[in-house]
């Protein structure tokens, strides 16, 4: 099971969202084309704006408005890449330079910015209020769990992790799957129902990428692994492995990230692996999968339920 496959059913409008995103490049400034297209062009699987198109198309499937808030679904998730590899200081992005190392801090924010006006753009050509405010409301969700993850790197509690990926990644899945409902005039119990669908899809979708930074290999994840580890930041699979050592143990190995990072990192990434943790954060991301399919089953039975049943399952068995 790829994601090629499970997109099937709206495979030809993605398409026609790769054109909406490939105009942004073309009709940009001249001296910002070249980072657009690297931005934009990057390898992306076109997860969100696929939900979108297929949360849409259970009832009425208006593609004038499905489109560009489809293409207005990815452009906010690559701004937001844009944005989080620039805090980071990340190098990578999905195997390629990221716009912060090749083009500098300054024009990798500025770029970001250009992006989410442009998303907001798109959004507003479905002049439809509740998706506009909803798109907002997002992207303040978002700013709020990079902020929280900034804030609380080395102190997080498993509930602060789930509410920070919750904002950070959830909210956009939910976001992309609600506005779709909305779009194509579902009923609301059916709207709530895409919405809950997304955001559990999203939480899953968040601690396998967090169990990869662990398992994955540099050239599968595009990424550096253990990424998130080096940057100071706690995921799952450290915060289940310091609930399992006793105080000492636990402040012992805080001092020592604390005081030396890439020490600390190679500690942490040992322990994790010689525990059992990486199992449990599957059985929870397995979890939020089985939720994300229970929120659909008062849905049409069709090809368009089968296809979000199937990426419930595949993102617990992706490798990238």
């Amino acid at each position: 099971m790829n994601i090629a496959s499970i997109c099937q059913p709206v495979q030809p409008e993605v398409l026609e969202v790769e054109k909406r995103l490939e105009e942004v490049v073309k009709t940009a400034p001249r001296q910002m084309m070249e980072p657009l297209e690297h931005a934009v062009k990057n390898g992306g699987k076109r997860i969100r704006p696929a939900l979108t198109l297929l949360a849409g198309k259970f009832y009425q499937y208006n593609l004038e408005l499905l489109i560009p808030m489809a293409a207005g679904v990815e452009l906010l998730h690559t701004a937001t890449l844009i944005h989080d590899d620039t805090i980071d200081d990340a190098y990578l992005r999905r195997g390629k330079d990221s716009i912060k190392h090749r083009w500098g801090n300054s024009n990798a924010v500025l770029l970001g910015d250009y992006l989410f006006a442009t998303s907001a753009g798109f959004v507003a050509e479905t002049r439809n209020i509740r998706v506009i405010k909803l798109f907002a409301q997002t992207l303040m969700t978002i700013c709020t769990g990079e902020i929280e993850e900034s804030i609380y790197p080395f102190n997080k509690s498993r509930e602060l992790y789930f509410q920070t990926i919750g904002n950070k990644t959830a909210s956009l899945f939910a976001a992309a799957s609600e506005s779709g409902a909305v779009l194509s005039e579902a009923p609301e119990d059916a709207v709530q129902s895409l919405k809950d669908y997304g955001y559990n899809l999203g939480m899953s979708f968040q601690i396998v990428d967090d169990i990869l930074d662990f398992v994955g290999q540099k050239e599968t994840l595009g990424k550096p692994v253990a990424n998130d580890l080096s940057q100071g930041v706690f995921t799952l699979p450290v915060i289940l492995l310091f609930e399992s050592l006793d105080s000492d143990e636990a402040k012992r190995i805080k001092e020592i990230v604390e005081k030396d990072k890439s020490a600390g990192t190679k500690l942490l990434v040992e322990a994790v692996h010689s525990s059992s943790v990486l199992e449990e954060c599957f059985r929870i991301a397995e979890s939020f999968s089985s939720r994300a399919s229970s929120a659909l089953k008062q849905l049409p039975r069709n090809t368009i339920y089968q296809s979000l049943a199937d990426l419930a399952g595949y993102v617990t068995e992706r490798k990238s």
